[in-house]
């Protein structure tokens, strides 16, 4: 950055700008760690050298102190484990309900609020971009973006297969039911790079939105598909109030997923991103929602368990997340972990 010519390219510039600040952001932090790990040092001398009869409040303050110290070295180690090329970025996170018919429909309606009350507690902003009702109950598949620090870091933990089991209230004989829906979730991508998509590759759809949006909703062909033709891979936004903010949003989208796709394609995991999730159902679950008989959420990769279902569902999914990263990011349950309905 000190170089005369540095800003003879703006953009170059401001990649490496971009790069100094993420660097910044990893390094003061933890220098800042090693001067109040000192600090914690001296006072501990320091209250060794006091009288016996001061020495606990002393103590107290300490405890205090160290307890918060430890909580920001928490957060500080969660930092350094999103070393993704694209952690930093916001994400792309789609729905869809799996076995279990209007059961995995209403199911997969309750991981998009749970999705959307966790984007709400870590201060993202969460679009949903396209959804499809269910005939009965809940939705058949929804795409949301989600956009704030680290997002898709976080966010990726969540791919995979979601079992419920409950009461059906579907159900008039009151019976345990068990439903599936697939979570997947894409980095978002600003510059793809070398991808380029020949217009004649993409059949773009125009129709009529659906549910809030003003004046054009259901008067108005605004909403937009693209279907990629040599992939399949389609993508829909409804929730713009023009066609072209719309079709924006898909081109977006688009470019993640191929973008993603690529990657898989190139590294050949084919467990990876796509392959992992295998059908959504019985056996490829990461992690259960037992709500009858018993109340459990119990992640099978990690084997962090809760019997707080309700706080789960309301967004609070840090426990499992933070232990998916610091596991390693596994992908397949853990030796020894299992499902307890097994």
């Amino acid at each position: 950055m000190a170089q005369d010519d540095f800003w003879n390219n703006r953009e170059t510039a401001q990649k490496a700008i971009d790069e100094a600040n993420t660097l910044r952001k990893k390094a003061e932090p933890l220098l800042a760690a090693e001067k109040q790990l000192d600090d914690f040092r001296v006072m501990i001398e320091l209250g060794e050298a006091e009288p016996e009869a001061a020495q606990p409040p002393i103590l107290t303050e300490v405890t205090r102190d160290l307890d918060k110290f430890l909580s920001e070295l928490d957060a500080l180690e969660l930092r350094f484990l999103l070393k993704g090329p694209h952690d930093k970025n916001g994400c792309i996170l789609s729905i869809n309900a799996g076995a279990g018919g209007t059961e995995a429909q209403d199911w997969a309606n309750m991981l998009l609020r749970m999705y959307q009350r966790w984007a709400e507690v870590r201060n993202w902003k969460a679009e949903v971009s396209d959804i499809l009702p269910g005939e009965v109950a809940g939705i058949k598949s929804a795409t949301m973006t989600i956009e704030g620090d680290n997002a898709y870091g976080f966010a990726k933990a969540e791919r995979g297969v979601h079992r419920l089991v409950r009461i059906s209230p579907f159900d008039s004989n009151q019976r345990r039911h068990t439903s599936f829906a697939s979570v997947d979730v894409i980095a978002e991508i600003e510059e793809a790079g070398e991808i380029v998509i020949p217009p004649g590759e993409l059949q773009v759809d125009t129709f009529r939105s659906g549910g809030k949006g003003g004046q054009n909703v259901n008067k108005v062909e605004t909403a937009v598909r693209i279907t990629h033709l040599p992939t399949g891979v389609v993508v829909a936004s409804q929730n713009q109030r023009s066609q072209h903010q719309n079709r924006a949003t898909c081109m977006k989208m688009l470019m993640s997923r191929l973008y993603a796709l690529r990657e898989d394609q190139q590294k050949s995991e084919m467990e990876r991103f796509y392959g992992e999730k295998g059908t959504i159902g019985f056996g490829q679950q990461i992690r259960s929602y037992v709500f009858q008989p018993y109340r459990m959420v119990k992640d099978l990769r990690t084997g962090i368990s809760t019997s707080n279902v309700q706080a789960v569902m309301d967004g609070a999914l840090d426990d499992y997340v933070n232990g998916w990263l610091r596991a390693g990011c596994p992908t397949k349950r853990m030796q020894g972990v299992q499902d307890d309905d097994e």
